[in-house]
């Protein structure tokens, strides 16, 4: 991780705002902010995935979902156009709010830049970090949330979800997926997907 003032700072202030989250989830007995606890999951998987992870990647992966709680999927139309709606809302936010605190701890407008378009998913497909992004975004998931995203849907419409979330990763992306200690139901039923 980078030692920086400047990057300690920023990840402070992406901490003490993550902390606000009034959503909570138990981990190791004890309950921690969600949002907080996603910020800390993604860095330590982007370090594990990509060691030498440059300094706007490592920003981008621990603002990713950075004061998501004030954007409720409950404010948009439960069906796919109202979700992909509340994602790009979302997206645009999580940049705004990451790089409004970026700018305020001193760093440049070439780390802005950089951030901005990480957290908006630009170059999905030709930019390297982006698809190191996409690749923790993907191992947090699996690892972390799959098991009970899992348990409330059918495997006949979770079969799909694991088929996209394996197009979206690389194969470095894939070898971590694959390496994750997940439960076994869990790990049954990805090969299933994977193997279809």
């Amino acid at each position: 991780m980078i030692e920086s003032a400047q990057f300690k700072a920023a990840i402070k202030c992406f901490d003490n705002l993550n902390r606000q989250d009034p959503n909570h989830e138990l981990f190791e007995d004890e309950q921690i902010p969600k949002e907080l606890l996603y910020a800390k999951r993604m860095s330590t998987c982007l370090l594990r995935i990509a060691p030498d992870a440059s300094e706007a990647l490592q920003l981008a992966a621990r603002s990713q979902h950075i004061a998501r709680w004030k954007i409720p999927r409950s404010e948009y139309p439960m069906d796919r156009k109202g979700y992909l709606l509340w994602r790009t809302t979302l997206n645009r936010f999580h940049a705004e709010t990451a790089t409004e605190i970026l700018r305020e701890v001193g760093y440049d407008n070439e780390i802005l830049k950089r951030v901005e378009g990480l957290l908006l998913k630009k170059h999905l497909k030709d930019n390297p970090e982006m698809q190191t992004m996409e690749d923790v975004i993907c191992v947090v998931f699996l690892e972390s949330y799959f098991s009970d995203f899992s348990s409330t849907l059918d495997e006949k419409k979770m079969i799909p979800i694991i088929q996209k979330t394996w197009l979206k990763m690389t194969p470095k992306g894939h070898e971590a997926a694959l390496g994750l200690a997940l439960p076994p139901k869990a790990s049954a039923l990805i090969q299933k997907a994977l193997s279809k």
